[in-house]
């Protein structure tokens, strides 16, 4: 019984090795910069081969995940490795991402015409070591399409990111990891008027082996930052929230 025991553990071992969860190894362990986020992970280690979904069906949520993962890319960036991003309709303007320390130069876009132009482009991206990630715009992504997404990762180590638009077949995808990123108020730090860090309701909805979760976050100039407590001032109302874009 015991030897069936320590092969089980083995196997789970090596398959959310392959899923992109390396084994914590005490304060050596690989971080991203994202806190208690990340210990909602196997390992509280975030995956790099893995899949990440986020579910962008309003316009101020795509331009929220489009920020958080441009502050994920700041990090998986750091070794001098580029990213390429595949999109049918991109709104997203390059400079902007200096915002987050990103290279807008080391970012390749990639603007087709179709969705399945754009899905053709993603799995090859993915299957090249050399890029630190790949981010695509994709309206729908059948469960056999995302296999394979994660077949490609799996083999190059790359980090996948996308960004679908219809969350009505949410469920039907491998994703490793499922987020939803919603817009807060931003605060000032003085009470005035005015403009602060980029602010964001963190949703982790899904996460393969793990415990998904609700944060508060936001992106202090140089790194993430966790927002410990809002007032009730601070959330904005629904109604006000589908006005926005």
């Amino acid at each position: 019984m015991d030897a069936k025991k320590e092969l089980l553990i083995k196997l789970q071992q090596d398959i959310l090795l392959w899923q992109g969860f390396k084994p914590q190894a005490g304060a050596s362990a690989e971080r991203i910069g994202l806190g208690e986020i990340e210990q909602g992970f196997p390992g509280g280690v975030f995956p790099k081969r893995a899949i990440h979904e986020f579910i962008t069906v309003l316009p101020e949520d795509a331009a929220c995940s489009d920020g958080f993962i441009a502050g994920l890319l700041a990090v998986l960036m750091q070794d001098g490795a580029a990213c390429v991003w595949v999109s049918t309709s991109r709104r997203l303007f390059p400079a902007s991402l200096s915002t987050f320390n990103v290279e807008p130069e080391r970012i390749i876009f990639m603007d087709v015409k179709t969705e399945k132009d754009a899905l053709w482009i993603t799995e090859e991206a993915l299957k090249c070591e050399g890029l630190a990630a790949v981010v695509a715009e994709l309206n729908n992504l059948s469960l056999i399409a995302s296999r394979r997404l994660q077949l490609a990762v799996e083999q190059s180590g790359v980090t996948g990111f996308i960004l679908r638009k219809d969350a009505s077949k949410a469920a039907s995808t491998v994703a490793t990891a499922r987020w939803k990123i919603s817009p807060l108020p931003s605060d000032t730090g003085n009470g005035l008027p005015g403009l602060g860090f980029p602010r964001w309701q963190v949703e982790l909805l899904k996460v393969r082996n793990g415990n998904p979760g609700s944060w508060v976050l936001e992106w202090a100039g140089e790194n993430f930052a966790a927002v410990e407590k809002l007032t009730e001032q601070s959330v904005w109302p629904e109604k006000q929230k589908r006005q926005i874009g």
